[in-house]
C-alpha cells in the first residue's frame, strides 16, 4: 500500500511539474507586457477598486497595485509582467478630486492589437547599417535585437471627467492607441465601503480636502490634435552628417528616427512636438547635440494658420555649429528654448 501511495504521489508531482512547464512554455509564446497607470499631475491621482485586462487568449492579466502616478504618458513604475494580447480593459476607479467612481469597460480593436503587439520599432542603429532600415518590422534578424524593440508596456492615462487615454510603448517609442470615456457609477455605496475600509480618511474628509470643481480634461484633449508634418534638419557644412532625431510630443507619444530613417522622415499625422533632440557631426572632433523645446499654444496656432496639408518643421544649423534656427514651412517658429551641446555619442558612421 505504501508503495502505491509513493507511486501516486510521484505521479501527482510529475503532473504538477508538467503543467507548470506547459504554462511557462505558453507564456513564453505570448506577448509580455507591463501595465502602467498615470495621470497628468499628482493632484489628479486615481485609485482603482476593481480591474481586469482583457486578453485575446483568455488568460488573466491585471493592473498594478496602488493608484496612478508619474506624469502624462508614464507612471515611472514597473510591475510584474502580464501575458497575452491585450484587447480591452474593465476597471472601476475612484477620483478623489471629483468624489466620483467611474467604470471603464472598453474593447480595443482586435486586429489592431494583434498587429501592434507583433511590431518591433527601431530604437537604435542597425549593427550593420541597413540602408533599408524601417521604422518598424514584424521580424527581427538575428543581429537586430539591439536595433528593434518589442511591445513592452501598456499605459493608461487617467484625466478628469472620466477621460482615459491608452498608449503602447516599445522602449523609447510610444504610440497612442486611443481615447476612451469611462461612465460614472451612480450606485456606489458598495464601492465606497470597499475602498475606504483601509483608508485613514473617510469619503467626506477626502471631499473636503481634495475636491476640485474646476478639474477639466481640455488641456490633455487639446494635446491630441495632429497635423501632417515631418522634421527636417540641415546644415550648409559640406561634411554635415545627421544621425539620430528624438521627438517627444505633448500627447505623450515619442519616437526615435535613426540613420537612415532620420535623413528622409515620412510626412504623416503627428501631434505638436514638446521637444526635438538631434545629433550631428561635421568632421572629426566636431560632434554636437541640439535640443529645441516648444510651446504648445504658439506652435499649434502656427500650424492652424498653415492648414492641414503637408508641413515641415525645419531646423537649420549655423555654419559654426553654435546654434540653430527653427522654422515652420520657412516661417520663423518661436521656441521656448534652444540648446547646443558638445557630444560624445558614437555612431556607426561617425568621423574617425
Amino acid at each position: 500500500m505504501d508503495k502505491i501511495k509513493k507511486i501516486a504521489s510521484y505521479c501527482t508531482l510529475l503532473a504538477v511539474v508538467f503543467t507548470q512547464l506547459i504554462s511557462c512554455q505558453m507564456k513564453k509564446e505570448l506577448p509580455q507586457f507591463h501595465v502602467e497607470m498615470c495621470h497628468p499631475e499628482s493632484k489628479y491621482r486615481i485609485e482603482p477598486v476593481y480591474d481586469k485586462i482583457k486578453t485575446l487568449e483568455g488568460n488573466s492579466a491585471s493592473f498594478p497595485y496602488g493608484g496612478s502616478s508619474g506624469e502624462w504618458g508614464s507612471s515611472h513604475k514597473s510591475w510584474t509582467e502580464q501575458y497575452g494580447t491585450p484587447i480591452g480593459a474593465d476597471i472601476t476607479y475612484y477620483v478623489g478630486y471629483e468624489d466620483t467612481f467611474y467604470r471603464l469597460n472598453v474593447d480595443f480593436p482586435v486586429e489592431t492589437m494583434e498587429d501592434l503587439t507583433k511590431r518591433f520599432y527601431a530604437n537604435n542603429e542597425d549593427l550593420e547599417y541597413d540602408e533599408d532600415l524601417k521604422e518598424y518590422v514584424y521580424e527581427r534578424k538575428p543581429n537586430q535585437y539591439r536595433t528593434y524593440t518589442e511591445f513592452r508596456d501598456l499605459v493608461f492615462g487617467f484625466a478628469p471627467k472620466g477621460i482615459v487615454v491608452v498608449w503602447l510603448r516599445y522602449g523609447a517609442t510610444q504610440k497612442e492607441l486611443g481615447r476612451y470615456q469611462a461612465d460614472v457609477v451612480k450606485d456606489d455605496a458598495a464601492l465606497e465601503k470597499k475602498l475606504f475600509a483601509s483608508w485613514s480618511m473617510n469619503r467626506k474628509q477626502v471631499h473636503e480636502n481634495y475636491f476640485n470643481p474646476d478639474a477639466s480634461p481640455e488641456k490633455w484633449d487639446n494635446y491630441r490634435r495632429r497635423y501632417v508634418w515631418r522634421p527636417i534638419i540641415t546644415s550648409t557644412k559640406p561634411n554635415f552628417k545627421l544621425f539620430e532625431v528624438m521627438t517627444g510630443y505633448f500627447n505623450a507619444e515619442s519616437e526615435i528616427a535613426v540613420r537612415p530613417i532620420s535623413l528622409n522622415p515620412a510626412k504623416r499625422e503627428r501631434a505638436i512636438p514638446k521637444a526635438i533632440t538631434f545629433f550631428w557631426e561635421t568632421g572629426k572632433g566636431e560632434k554636437f547635440e541640439g535640443r529645441a523645446f516648444f510651446d504648445w499654444q504658439k506652435t499649434n496656432e502656427q500650424f492652424k494658420n498653415e492648414g492641414t496639408g503637408d508641413n515641415e518643421i525645419q531646423i537649420k544649423i549655423s555654419d559654426d555649429n553654435s546654434g540653430f534656427e527653427v522654422f515652420l514651412n520657412n516661417e520663423t517658429l518661436e521656441t521656448v528654448n534652444k540648446r547646443v551641446y558638445l557630444s560624445n555619442q558614437e555612431f556607426k558612421e561617425s568621423y574617425k
